[in-house]
C-alpha cells in the first residue's frame, strides 16, 4: 500500500494493489452471501457497504469511489432476489460521497471514520429505500427501530 500526498492541505491518499482491490470485496460479497446462514445476526451489518465506505475514504478519489460503488453494488444485486441495480445505484452514491467527503475531512481519526460510517449507512439505506419504493415499486415499509436502519420488505 503505497501512500502519495496531494498538494495543499498534504492530505494521504493510499493506493491499494490490484489483489487487495478485487479480493477484498469480493470476499466481503462472498461472506455477506454466506455467513447469514450459520450465524443470522450478521444480516445487519451490510460487509461490501463497510468495505465500499473504507476503500473510498483511503482513496479519496471520487472516480474511483464512484466506480467501485457501482460495481460492488451491481455484483451484489446479482446475489439477491431483487432487481438488478437497487445495490448498485445506492452504492454508486455512497462511493462518491464517502470519496469527497474523504478529501474534506480527518477521516485518519477513529471517531470520525465511524460517524462517516454511520451516516454513509443511514444514506445508504434512504437512497435504497427511496429507489426501490419509488422507481421499482417494491413494498417495502421502513423500520427503523426493529433492525437498525434497516429497509426491510413488508410481509405478505
Amino acid at each position: 500500500m503505497a501512500i502519495t500526498y496531494t498538494s495543499g492541505e498534504q492530505v494521504e491518499v493510499y493506493r491499494f494493489s490490484w489483489p487487495a482491490t478485487l479480493g477484498i470485496p469480493l470476499a466481503a460479497l462472498v461472506l455477506q452471501a454466506f455467513l447469514p446462514i450459520w450465524l443470522p445476526f450478521v444480516r445487519i451489518f451490510d460487509l461490501p457497504l463497510l468495505v465500499l465506505i473504507g476503500f473510498a475514504t483511503a482513496r479519496r478519489n471520487p472516480l474511483a469511489g464512484l466506480v467501485t460503488g457501482g460495481l460492488i453494488g451491481i455484483l451484489q444485486d446479482a446475489l439477491t432476489h431483487q432487481p438488478i441495480g437497487l445495490y448498485g445505484i445506492s452504492k454508486t452514491v455512497v462511493g462518491f460521497g464517502a470519496s469527497s467527503l474523504g478529501i474534506k475531512l480527518d477521516v485518519e481519526n477513529a471517531g470520525a471514520r465511524f460517524l462517516l460510517t454511520i451516516f454513509f449507512y443511514v444514506i445508504h439505506e434512504v437512497v435504497y429505500f427511496m429507489i426501490a419504493r419509488g422507481m421499482v415499486g417494491l413494498q417495502m415499509a421502513w423500520s427503523w427501530p426493529r433492525n437498525c436502519c434497516l429497509a426491510l420488505p413488508t410481509p405478505h
